[in-house]
């Protein structure tokens, strides 16, 4: 069943165009790659995905479980839904990661939760990260490491629950244990909810615990290429140049 449908997609920041004409279809429970040079567009699909207010949508139309959600605030869609990691998550001083998450779990739901399921939920979700549970009363990634922010965004993932997620470069300067724990707790995702995927990366290496459905190559705003698990192999023996239109 279909879950994303971007048609002809224009979009950009202020007046520069990033984004040129992409169509791209998710389906539900599947895992999507998307790979491209640095500066292809990569992050910027992401965030319009989302429903960033930094970016414009000047064409094209994005549905949701067959509703326009062109035009829709993050918060709603994220109330659809829709999950985005963030390539460098934000720290934010005087909220803990516990009351963070409860408190996105009940936007999300728009039920209270209580204090002990939610507890408990969260003692499991950070046993497969390999989280060390004094991290739920720390500030928001205030004094985390790169690999610990990476954690805490996975961490979201799996107590969100969302129907699609899409991670943006979540292996991004991760050593190889922490993208082996990362790798795990996307797996687990996947295993518990059955949500699907759109996985932004340079790093093949968190892919390997997961069956790729679709990969996609993009390269100055326009989507190249198109293929299954086997492209990633592909782009990983000889790079993007192929791909990258001139």
């Amino acid at each position: 069943m279909e879950l994303l449908r971007i048609e002809q997609l224009t979009a950009g920041i202020e007046e520069k165009e990033l984004l040129h004409g992409v169509s791209l279809i998710v389906g539900s429970g599947e895992t999507h790659v998307l790979m491209g040079p640095n500066g292809a567009g990569k992050s910027t699909l992401g965030y319009t995905v989302m429903g960033s207010p930094e970016y414009q949508v000047t064409g094209g139309k994005i549905y949701f479980e067959g509703a326009d959600i062109t035009d829709e605030p993050a918060d709603r869609r994220a109330k659809r839904g829709i999950f985005l990691s963030f390539q460098n998550p934000i720290e934010i001083p005087g909220l803990s990661l516990s009351d963070f998450l409860r408190n996105a779990m009940e936007q999300v739901t728009g039920q209270r939760i209580k204090l002990w399921d939610f507890k408990k939920q969260l003692r499991a979700a950070m046993d497969v990260l390999q989280m060390d549970a004094a991290y739920a009363d720390r500030d928001l990634n205030v004094g985390f490491s790169g690999g610990e922010k990476k954690k805490a965004e996975i961490l979201q993932l799996l107590m969100l629950k969302p129907k699609l997620a899409i991670l943006d470069e979540t292996d991004s300067g991760l050593d190889v244990d922490a993208v082996r724990t990362v790798s795990a707790g996307i797996a687990a995702y996947r295993a518990q909810c059955g949500g699907s995927l759109l996985i932004i990366t340079h790093n093949t290496k968190i892919l390997e615990a997961l069956e790729v459905d679709r990969t996609h190559i993009i390269a100055e705003g326009r989507i190249t290429a198109e293929g299954g698990a086997e492209l990633i192999a592909e782009i990983n023996r000889s790079g993007f140049e192929k791909y990258t239109e001139k």
